[in-house]
């Protein structure tokens, strides 16, 4: 069965309209508590990203579950990965994060975690949006009595908390003594985290975009726009530069030199790292975004590769039914299962330093390894909800027919459509670079027309 609420990332939208308005998430709260309760949850875990609509939906959130007779911890603005380690470790039944990641300000979402850190499978997905739809459609939403009513409490030492988990990621031998770090937050969650972590394991840390104001998020900063984060590395003549997404669960590098080291260049990094110490089993999960450069490059040392659905949920499946260790896509959602179980940004950073330690090269010289094929990905945003209904039109499938056979085997083409926002996205990939980008601009206003 598809998922009506639910995309690749949890419940997203535009704050304001359906489903990212109060009564759906009161609703929400109630459906998934009540599904949740039946199986024993007594206690949700609620953080969110420092967007001004989290209070709104927060609250909203926390009288769902209280009708549920679910009781409620609130740990306020928190990486989304955070959410997911601290679940656990204050033995919260779940955990709910009103995020939107690298969406504007003006967007929001909320997603679930369970006791163990993973997202929640389809099958408790479909059973609270089944429930959700009684609440929303029939008046179904019924509150347990007074004496069962879930409590509210609001923790105070989560941030800190959070802060030793991902230091103690970083072995102990270990320092980022005698480096200049620039970290761009993205004014999201991690504004009061981040800077803390490196600058803990000893770094010289330049923090930029930390200062949220509940609109600024992802404005012109962080993962999804390095132009100042590049400009302050060059600026600080910085070893490197770090920049997280709203929620910090991606990150994306900047070398020294001011150019972008990506997801895809991340994973060949680590792996790069654990195979010259013979530590690397098993292979890399990427999506079908990723690069071929990476691909080819894992080829080089033996290492498996295997490409999954675009969505972090997706590598995770794909790690854990091949029983590996690392995955990620080219965004910025690296996945390191033996350190977390969900898209950590802070601790994928880590790794990577990691590596720079070890190896006593710089971040530029660790990357060289990979050669990224030229890739152009355009996202056609769209008037519609329904991406499905364009992708099935003649006019597009026969531009991609068309473009597939110009590129031969030199390249390749990939229409999807976003989980978490109205788009479709064009990726076209081929060794040519002039070729590549005529061919996406092609069926982008195929697409467009469409």
């Amino acid at each position: 069965m598809s998922r009506k609420y639910f995309g690749t990332d949890g419940v997203r939208g535009k704050v304001g309209e359906f489903p990212i308005t109060p009564d759906f998430a009161m609703k929400l709260g109630w459906a998934a508590g009540t599904v949740l309760a039946s199986s024993g949850t007594k206690e949700v875990l609620i953080g969110k990203d420092t967007r001004s609509s989290g209070y709104m939906l927060e609250s909203a959130m926390e009288a769902g579950f209280s009708a549920a007779g679910v009781n409620v911890a609130l740990i306020g603005p928190m990486p989304t990965p955070a959410v997911a380690y601290l679940a656990s470790t204050f033995r919260a039944d779940a955990g709910v994060v009103i995020s939107a990641s690298h969406n504007p300000f003006y967007d929001n979402g909320i997603k679930f975690f369970s006791n163990s850190g993973t997202k929640l499978n389809d099958a408790q997905e479909l059973e609270i949006e089944a429930l959700l739809d009684k609440a929303l459609n029939q008046n179904a939403m019924q509150c347990v009595s007074s004496e069962k009513l879930g409590k509210v409490r609001r923790i105070d030492d989560a941030a800190g908390r959070y802060i030793e988990f991902c230091k103690g990621t970083l072995p102990n031998h270990l320092s980022l003594a005698g480096l200049k770090i620039v970290v761009d937050s993205a004014h999201g969650a991690a504004y009061h985290i981040a800077p803390n972590v490196y600058r803990e394991l000893g770094a010289e840390v330049i923090s930029i975009n930390d200062k949220p104001n509940g609109v600024n998020i992802n404005d012109h900063c962080g993962a999804t726009y390095l132009d100042s984060l590049q400009t302050a590395v060059m600026v600080h003549e910085a070893d490197l530069g770090i920049a997280l997404d709203g929620d910090a669960d991606r990150v994306i590098f900047v070398d020294h030199n001011g150019h972008v080291v990506d997801g895809d260049e991340i994973l060949f990094i680590l792996a790069q790292a654990a195979y010259s110490k013979g530590e690397m089993t098993g292979g890399v999960v990427g999506t079908l975004m990723s690069n071929l450069g990476l691909e080819l490059a894992l080829k080089q040392m033996d290492i498996p590769f295997v490409r999954a659905k675009v969505g972090d949920r997706y590598v995770v499946e794909q790690l854990k039914a091949t029983g590996w260790q690392l995955g990620g896509e080219g965004s910025g959602h690296i996945l390191s299962l033996q350190h977390a179980s969900t898209g950590d940004g802070i601790v994928a950073s880590l790794q990577v330093l990691k590596a720079v330690l070890e190896s006593q090269k710089s971040l530029s010289e660790i990357k060289a390894g990979m050669t990224k094929l030229p890739q152009v990905l355009i996202n056609v945003r769209l008037a519609t909800a329904d991406a499905d209904s364009i992708l099935a039109t003649s006019s597009v499938q026969q531009a991609v027919i068309k473009a597939e056979g110009i590129l031969g085997d030199q390249g390749r083409v990939l229409l999807r459509k976003s989980g978490t926002e109205p788009l479709i996205r064009v990726m076209v990939e081929s060794t040519d670079t002039i070729m590549t980008q005529t061919q996406a601009e092609y069926i982008a206003d195929v697409v467009r027309a469409a």
